[in-house]
């Protein structure tokens, strides 16, 4: 096992910047996610870590050991790739003795290995079978068996799930789970689905434009983010935004949004003083916002039922419109009229020019996970 580290990573490739200066710690045992929209740079970073491609400039680090120079059978890394890049004229069983082969493992140590790993995919009945012959979630179970019987110090999972349907994603989410509490093997894995970053990770680094934007717990990142894009990115549906003026009124500091004036709670007041009159965005959640008869006014535009929950996207006037998640029973229409409230311990302030959250505040239980961010 080994801790992985990143520090200062680079990736040109010609004048494009593919990744743009990153630090990463990602400790022994892990399981941590790079997700971020396509054209991030997440899966360059991944090529980067397994040696596939060449660090324009920066360190990579596997246990102490620096790997920049060295190719990518020497780094004792295990990748899984999106298409599973199995032989199609090999068995089950000869993909997956083949690593171990090529590199001159004992047979005793090969046959051992392969019929443990079989065991525990639960693909042995599939051994002596091409892959042309399984189905995609067992092609996806063969790529992982192909890797986990390296043992390797590292995983590389470069979006392994998504061309499985969407059933059978969630139940390879939940079997990736009790693989690493059995393996727990160092595990780095890029994904831009934000959902199957929050069920898998204990680390997640956001990435955008070459850049890492947060890391931390899952959680964590999820109620904390530190700029607007974090916020935007991670939740389905996303982050509400609204923006206003920041003013003094009767002692209180109030946004000003146009249709409606909110007041900042109290505990917001220190970190906004400085604020009076700057334009600022404030965040609020569609599951924090709820529908209560005293609550601003509001036209329900459209309705979106989706089994669990209902989406109503609500206009609350001045072509300021935002999403509420609520209840699959609550009966609402659309055109119906509705009145809503903000859960005001759940709102989130960002500078309007920067993005920049202006009330995050890292918490002691996450310290460790911010700390890898550098």
């Amino acid at each position: 096992m080994a801790e992985v580290t990143l520090d200062a990573l680079v990736k040109r490739f010609g004048d494009v910047v593919a990744v743009d200066g990153i630090s990463l710690d990602i400790p022994d045992e892990s399981f941590t996610v790079l997700v971020g929209p396509s054209g991030c740079g997440k899966t360059t970073t991944l090529r980067l870590v397994a040696g596939l491609e060449r660090a324009t400039d920066g360190e990579i680090k596997i246990g102490d050991e620096v790997v920049n120079d060295r190719r990518a059978y020497e780094r004792d890394i295990a990748m899984v790739f999106q298409n599973y890049a199995l032989y199609p004229h090999k068995t089950v069983e000869e993909n997956m003795r083949f690593g171990l082969e090529q590199h001159g493992v004992e047979e005793s140590i090969i046959e051992e290995r392969v019929a443990e790993t079989a065991a525990l995919l639960q693909i042995s009945d599939l051994l002596d079978r091409r892959p042309a012959e399984l189905s995609g979630g067992q092609q996806q179970r063969v790529a992982l068996g192909r890797a986990i019987v390296r043992e390797p110090d590292v995983f590389l999972m470069d979006e392994p799930l998504s061309n499985l349907d969407a059933k059978l994603r969630v139940q390879m989410r939940a079997e990736l789970n009790k693989l690493h509490e059995k393996l727990s093997t160092t595990t780095v894995y890029v994904t831009h689905d934000q959902i199957e970053a929050m069920t898998l990770a204990d680390q997640i680094a956001v990435m955008d434009a070459g850049e890492i934007q947060q890391v931390g717990d899952p959680t964590f990142v999820y109620a904390n983010p530190r700029n607007l894009f974090v916020a935007d990115f991670l939740g389905s549906p996303s982050m509400n935004f609204v923006e206003g003026t920041l003013m003094r009124r009767d002692g209180s500091l109030v946004v000003d949004a146009g249709p409606f004036e909110h007041e900042v709670p109290d505990s917001y007041r220190d970190a906004l003083d400085g604020k009076l009159g700057d334009r600022i965005i404030v965040g609020i959640r569609p599951e924090n916002v709820t529908l209560r008869p005293d609550g601003l006014p509001a036209l329900v535009e459209v309705v979106e039922p989706q089994g669990e929950k209902t989406v109503l996207e609500l206009d609350l006037g001045d072509d300021v419109s935002i999403k509420a998640s609520v209840e699959p029973d609550v009966p609402v229409e659309r055109t119906d009229r509705v009145n809503v409230e903000f859960d005001r311990r759940s709102l989130h302030y960002f500078d309007a020019d920067t993005g920049e959250s202006l009330t995050y505040t890292p918490a002691e239980r996450s310290e460790a996970s911010e700390a890898t961010l550098r």
